[in-house]
């Protein structure tokens, strides 16, 4: 969805659905703080915008992105949530910690998907520096939580419009 030229909120409609029972759980990272909260509130804001309701929408703070992958499984471990967003931030540094947590996360938010088979949506950031990180999360890109809440939102969709073809899969 998203390019260097292109507002991260942008987005089409294909595969939107009534999210109304729904629910979902946000993991959000407290370490680079002020980019993580802008991030749940873009998630959080677009959920209610598209019609999930407030008392279903259940929120996790973990320390820091490393730690997103443990309890998005824990959450989707409960058979009353529905997909998991995973929001963090991880800043480049001057040492190779940057890619050992980043392909950690990536490959952890792969796994816990597949093993829950549920969505768990990968909604971390991965700047050169801040200012990047807060383009990203409600600056001049838009914010990258609300693509994770979109892309939460379109592959609930996708799986109802699987299941309900002739030879889909279910949950």
């Amino acid at each position: 969805m998203s390019s260097k030229d292109k507002n991260l909120s942008l987005h089409s409609e294909k595969t939107i659905q009534n999210i109304e029972t729904k629910q979902f759980a946000i993991v959000v990272a407290e370490w680079n703080e002020e980019v993580t909260e802008a991030l749940y509130e873009g998630a959080y804001q677009k959920l209610i915008e598209y019609g999930a309701k407030e008392k279903n929408i259940h929120r996790y703070d973990v320390p820091g992105s490393f730690e997103l992958t443990l309890a998005a499984q824990w959450a989707a471990q409960k058979a009353d949530i529905d997909a998991i967003i995973c929001l963090g931030c991880v800043i480049q540094g001057e040492t190779r910690h940057f890619d050992f947590i980043c392909d950690a996360v990536a490959q952890g938010i792969t796994n816990v998907n597949l093993r829950h088979n549920k969505p768990v949506i990968f909604g971390v950031l991965t700047p050169e520096n801040q200012q990047q990180a807060l383009d990203r999360a409600g600056g001049k890109h838009g914010n990258k939580g609300d693509e994770a809440a979109i892309t939460a939102i379109k592959m609930l969709g996708l799986h109802q419009q699987i299941t309900k073809s002739k030879g889909g899969i279910g949950f």
